[in-house]
């Protein structure tokens, strides 16, 4: 209604590119982010890629007369990363980390290691609860050949799912958090699609920041100047997505992204460009009603079209599966026969005459049993990999029908 008080709030999103011993001037650039947020009058502010806990204390222990509420989100083996200071009380918070993320032998990307999730911090202001998620999705190295587009689309299909099943009891929600997906990316538009979410950029009433709002630009002194070189005025990855549930409306007043260099100083805050959204919350006269009604035939596509890609991640799945079984499989032959063969060297009598080779058989025995280690545990992995994809597959299909027989109903 007109006379209803009018929520404004201003939100921050970055991801920090904080990775001990790795990052490029760490340290000094969580000290400009901590400045920032210090200077700045922001309600909410989330953060991705704080790998380090001290960083995060160290932010904290700044931040605490202007953020004097945050919550540090723990999980994997270095982190998930994910952190939020807020202005306003937490009053409750929830970690889902993601099934797949990644495979524990690609090394030189390191994502199986870090524990890839999404955060909720539930809050209520002047009235309001607010369900506010932060997350960080895997990354795409290779747009040609991305071999990790199938674990991605599951993330963001369960990123979606935990939306729509945790956020039934808030008054809004907000998403804010580095997707490593192209606006139009198939899982983007699933994960819009599917929690009827809004992309703060595209609502946004002024903008302000680099062209077309992209947040990974080749001008930062820090991005992979390669990488960039099909994308010139750069990307958008990370982003600030909002919805109203019950009987309020959210509208972005105003969005901005950083341009570079942090103010007065020669390096930029990350190798991203933060992200900055002021929203307007205020109640209306009735409920805002259902998420989902006339674009379902658009968003069945939409599902249909994410099917099928973890559809092909599926097959993958299972070839690496047989792969790494039939290695086992030999190795355990190998370790068998080598047994055997020691075993009848014993029995001939092959001492005193002919000494039997024991050194070379041990050597080939150990490496035998270390293939037969590590491609078991590889196709346990892949095993799991594949009940993962087929699960999802199986989701998304009766998603699909649901969505195919809701015209018919009424």
């Amino acid at each position: 209604m007109e006379g209803e008080p009018t929520l404004r709030l201003r939100i921050f999103d970055l991801n920090c590119w904080a990775i001990r011993y790795l990052s490029k001037r760490r340290q000094e650039r969580i000290r400009l982010i901590g400045d920032k947020l210090r200077q700045e009058s922001f309600d909410l502010v989330l953060l991705q890629e704080v790998w380090s806990e001290q960083d995060y204390s160290d932010l904290k222990a700044k931040l605490a007369s202007c953020y004097p509420f945050s919550h540090y989100f723990r999980s994997g083996v270095i982190g998930s990363g994910l952190c939020v200071f807020s202005r306003f009380p937490i009053l409750d918070t929830l970690l889902y980390q993601y099934s797949l993320n990644g495979y524990p032998y690609m090394l030189q990307h390191g994502d199986w290691f870090c524990g890839k999730s999404v955060g909720l911090v539930i809050m209520k202001i002047s009235g309001i609860i607010f369900n506010v998620y932060v997350t960080h999705l895997h990354a795409e190295y290779c747009r040609d050949k991305d071999a990790y587009l199938p674990h991605r689309l599951v993330q963001a299909w369960e990123l979606a799912q935990f939306i729509r099943h945790t956020s039934k009891a808030a008054d809004v929600v907000l998403l804010g958090g580095d997707l490593n997906m192209h606006p139009e990316d198939v899982g983007t538009r699933l994960l819009r699609g599917w929690t009827g979410l809004r992309d703060a950029f595209v609502e946004a009433a002024r903008f302000e920041g680099c062209k077309n709002g992209c947040t990974l630009v080749p001008d930062n002194c820090f991005t992979d100047k390669s990488e960039m070189l099909p994308f010139p005025l750069g990307i958008r990855i990370d982003y600030i997505l909002y919805k109203a549930i019950s009987s309020f409306t959210v509208k972005c007043e105003e969005l901005k992204t950083t341009t570079g260099p942090a103010p007065g100083m020669a390096i930029p805050f990350s190798d991203h460009e933060a992200v900055m959204a002021t929203l307007h919350i205020q109640r209306q006269g009735q409920p805002a009603g259902a998420t989902l009604g006339t674009a379902d035939l658009a968003l069945a596509d939409v599902v249909t079209e994410a099917r099928t890609e973890v559809g092909v991640g599926l097959r993958a799945a299972r070839r690496q599966r047989y792969s790494w079984g039939r290695m086992a499989v030999l190795a355990l032959l190998l370790l068998l026969l080598l047994q055997a063969a020691a075993a009848l060297g014993t029995l001939a009598g092959l001492g005193a005459e002919q000494p039997f080779p024991k050194l070379s058989f041990c050597l080939l025995a150990f490496i035998a049993l270390g293939v037969l280690i590590l491609a078991t545990g590889l196709h346990v992995f892949h095993t799991m990999e594949v009940k993962v994809l087929h699960g999802t597959e199986d989701q998304m299909w009766m998603a699909l029908r649901a969505l195919q027989e809701r015209p018919s109903e009424g």
